[in-house]
């Protein structure tokens, strides 16, 4: 048996897909019962020991629970769901004997990091997401140097994911340019990776079978693509002109977000643009990952996925759970 927790949100419902078409046994922990897999489902919260200890089973446990998204109030949840949330899984981990636990952690945890930084890069974290998935690793270590001969820990970082049902970034980006109401901010020389949505579930699946020790591995669809030759591709396979459109000084994009800043900090309400994701959207976000060295190979082409999702997405009608995400 295998748990995931966290398991009703946008990845886990794809591996969940993945290991049912397989027959592998699997329930998922999660505090919501999503709509694809309710009967495989217990309700249970990360921050609540006592309803995790009598759920969760088998011999495997994977978690994918985390608050990660840029505006979470209060700012206390990074804490107690991806640390104090670490820590019960551990605590869980202990009680039933289970020495297999697999993490997704995120590449939040090098913050703005030079291109091409691998396993090996700094931790240079710069929000509250990032420092709290990097502690939620210690607290994964720590565990598994208890039985360092049995326990099998697997930390996943991977880049920004996407896919089809998501309704995070990449998606809001393709629907701008799907729209015509793109505008790039920056010159779009900057570099960023991503990770399909079926190749990380796939991966996730892979390193089921990891062995004692410690596995850490980025997760990152190659080739990288920058901001120019992403919008391109975007228009193409809308069947639009492959160009880019109206073009903002970085500057000026920045200055707007700061001021919906102070907006959103009188007002409450929560804008789409701020001066982080502005930061965000025209910094280099490029990674190397050793996932391949392991013998993985992703299942599925980074452009077709980005095609799938467009398809999916904007030229055809489509129904299902809707995944809401960073």
């Amino acid at each position: 048996m295998i748990t995931i927790v966290g398991g009703s949100g946008f990845i886990g419902s794809r591996l969940s897909r993945r290991l049912k078409e397989k027959n592998t046994a699997f329930q998922i922990i999660d505090k919501r019962v999503g709509s694809t897999f309710p009967d495989e489902t217990i309700v249970a919260d990360v921050r609540d020991l006592e309803s995790l200890i009598p759920a969760i089973k088998g011999e495997v446990i994977i978690n994918l629970a985390a608050e990660h998204r840029d505006d979470v109030t209060p700012k206390s949840l990074y804490d107690e769901v991806n640390v104090v949330g670490a820590k019960h899984v551990c605590d869980v981990a202990e009680a039933h004997k289970i020495n297999k636990i697999i993490f997704t952690s995120s590449v939040a945890v090098y913050g703005f990091a030079p291109v091409g930084t691998d396993e090996t890069g700094t931790i240079n974290y710069f929000n509250d997401y990032g420092r709290t998935k990097y502690e939620a690793e210690q607290v994964y270590r720590n565990w598994q140097k208890k039985d360092p001969e049995k326990r099998t820990l697997v930390i996943i970082r991977p880049t920004v994911v996407f896919g089809e049902q998501n309704r995070g970034n990449v998606y809001n980006l393709l629907k701008l340019i799907a729209s015509g109401k793109f505008a790039m901010v920056g010159n779009g020389k900057n570099v960023k990776s991503m990770a399909y949505v079926e190749n990380i579930a796939a991966f996730l699946e892979y390193s089921i079978n990891f062995g004692p020790g410690v596995h850490l591995y980025n997760y990152v669809d190659k080739p990288d693509f920058n901001m120019n030759q992403l919008v391109k591709r975007v228009n193409k396979a809308l069947g639009k002109k492959e160009s880019i459109g109206i073009r903002i000084p970085y500057p000026i994009g920045y200055t707007l977000g700061k001021i919906l800043d102070v907006a959103a900090a009188l007002s409450g309400i929560k804008f789409p643009i701020s001066s982080i994701r502005i930061k965000k959207f025209c910094s280099d976000t490029s990674f190397d990952s050793s996932a391949p060295q392991s013998g993985f190979k992703a299942p599925v082409h980074l452009e077709t996925g980005l095609s799938n999702t467009i398809k999916h997405e904007f030229l055809q009608k489509n129904e299902g759970e809707l995944f809401y995400s960073e």
